[in-house]
C-alpha cells in the first residue's frame, strides 16, 4: 500500500468519524429525553421551587410539568419563574400561560423573575404570574405577532426547477416557498395576523389591568427596558433574581432564607464529547425544524 493510499484512507477515515458522530448528535437532540433531569435542593427550611424558562419557545411541555409538580407539591410554598427567552411559539407561550395563572390562581404564588430577555412570548408567559420582577436593563413587552415565509422561487427559476402543486381550495397552498405570495394569500395571513394579536392583547389588558387603548398603543412589537415598563405598569417592581426569591418567601410568611428547589438536566455523554457543536446543532434544530408558523417572537437583529 502506497503512502498516498494510506493517508486517502485516513482522511477517509476521518471524515466517517465526523460523519457518524454528527448523525449521532442530531438523532440525540431531534429524539431527546425524558429522564435528564435531576431534583437538587439546596438549603433548609420552607422552600421556593425555581421553574427556567430560557431560549427560543418551542414546545411548553417541560415548563408545565413542571409548573404542575410543584402545584401539587404541599412542601413547597411559592415558585419564582425564571424567564430569559424572546418567546416563540404562539400555542406553546399560550399553554405555559395558562398552566401559571392556574397555579397563581390556585392560591400558590407564582413570581416571576424577568433575565436579558422577558420579551413576547416571553412576557405573555410571565403576566399569569402573581408579581412580576424585572432587572433594570432587562428587555420585555414586544407585544406582536410575526410569520416569516421563506421565498425560494427565484432561486428555483435560476437552476431551472419548477414545481406543479395541484389542490383544492383558493388559499391552500397560501404561504408555499415555491410561488410569489399574491394579494389574497398576504390578506389572508394578515387576518391571522391580527386575531392572534387581538388575543395578546387582551391577556395583557386582563393581567396588567390596564385601559385597552393604551395596551393597544404599547403593542406594536417594541421592547422596553425594565425601568420603562415599570413607568408603564407592565411590571411591578425593579430587582434581581435573589429579589424575587425574597419577594416569593414573604408573600409566604417563609422566615429568613428559603430552601431553593430546582430541576437540572443530568449531562448526556454526547454533551459533553461534542460541547459547543451540541448547543450549536440544538439552536439549528429549533431554528430550522422546530419553528412555528405563528410566532410571539421578538425579531432580534
Amino acid at each position: 500500500m502506497t503512502k498516498s493510499t494510506k493517508w486517502f484512507l485516513g482522511i477517509l477515515g476521518v471524515l466517517a468519524l465526523l460523519a457518524i458522530g454528527f448523525t449521532v448528535v442530531i438523532i440525540a437532540l431531534v429524539s431527546g429525553s425524558s429522564d435528564k433531569t435531576e431534583t437538587v435542593t439546596v438549603g433548609s427550611g420552607d422552600k421556593v421551587a425555581v421553574v427556567d424558562l430560557k431560549g427560543v419557545i418551542s414546545s411548553s411541555e417541560d415548563v408545565v410539568r413542571q409548573m404542575k409538580k410543584y402545584k401539587n407539591n404541599s412542601s413547597v410554598r411559592a415558585i419564582v419563574l425564571h424567564i430569559d427567552s424572546p418567546g416563540g411559539g404562539v400555542v406553546a407561550s399560550q399553554e405555559m400561560y395558562e398552566e401559571v395563572r392556574a397555579v397563581r390562581d390556585g392560591g400558590k404564588p407564582v413570581i416571576v423573575s424577568m433575565g436579558s430577555l422577558a420579551a413576547s412570548g416571553g412576557y405573555y408567559v410571565a403576566v399569569g404570574g402573581s408579581y412580576l420582577v424585572a432587572n433594570r436593563g432587562t428587555l420585555t413587552g414586544s407585544v406582536g405577532v410575526i410569520s416569516e415565509f421563506l421565498q425560494v422561487k427565484d432561486a428555483l427559476d435560476k437552476l431551472g426547477i419548477g414545481v406543479k402543486t395541484i389542490k383544492a381550495g383558493k388559499l391552500k397552498d397560501a404561504g408555499s416557498p415555491m410561488r410569489a405570495m399574491n394579494e389574497d394569500d398576504q390578506k389572508y395571513f394578515q387576518a391571522l395576523m391580527d386575531d392572534v394579536h387581538r388575543q395578546f392583547i387582551d391577556v395583557v389588558v386582563r393581567e396588567r389591568k390596564m385601559d385597552v387603548e393604551k395596551v393597544r398603543e404599547l403593542a406594536d412589537g417594541r421592547v422596553f427596558t425594565g425601568e420603562q415598563a415599570l413607568q408603564l405598569g407592565l411590571v411591578d417592581t425593579l430587582g434581581t433574581f435573589e429579589d424575587a426569591v425574597r419577594i416569593a418567601a414573604v408573600k409566604v410568611g417563609i422566615k429568613g432564607e428559603p430552601a431553593i428547589v430546582r430541576e437540572r438536566k443530568r449531562q448526556m455523554w454526547y454533551e459533553s464529547f461534542f460541547g459547543d457543536a451540541g448547543e450549536t446543532l440544538k439552536d439549528l434544530k429549533q431554528e430550522l425544524i422546530d419553528r412555528p408558523v405563528l410566532s410571539y417572537r421578538f425579531a432580534a437583529p
